[in-house]
């Protein structure tokens, strides 16, 4: 299966699964001797979970900006670093045209597959 790093680490440490490989393009300190799935042989390969927060798309720029610019102060502060670190996260809290181009991309790269492979809600 393939699942996020804090939600199978603790599974994994206790021995009750093995882990074979990160999906991220590089590795992950917190298991530093995990290979990525480039690194074990499959090409290209690269799939990250992420996180986001978004507002209704008539909030005022400036109310949007102060959330963001508080959210972003919250993820890059030490305290925060550390502890998703620990989890096995990576907090990035980068400026909102860049986010947005990322749900961008991400949308049109897993709509393509979507279509591709013919995946239908049930």
């Amino acid at each position: 299966m393939i699942e996020n790093v804090p939600g199978t680490l603790p599974f994994v440490k206790d021995g009750k699964l093995r882990a074979l490989a990160i999906t991220s393009a590089h590795r992950l300190p917190l298991v530093g001797d995990l290979p990525t799935m480039q690194e074990a042989g499959v090409a290209g390969y690269e799939m990250v979970g992420w996180n986001g927060i978004f507002v209704p798309k008539d909030t005022p720029p400036d109310i949007a900006g102060k959330l963001h610019d508080v959210l972003a102060k919250v993820l890059n502060s030490d305290a925060v670093k550390k502890q998703m670190a620990d989890l096995g996260a990576e907090p990035v809290g980068n400026p909102q045209p860049e986010f947005a181009a990322f749900v961008k991309s991400e949308s049109v790269r897993w709509g393509a597959i979507i279509r591709e492979k013919g995946i239908k809600p049930e």
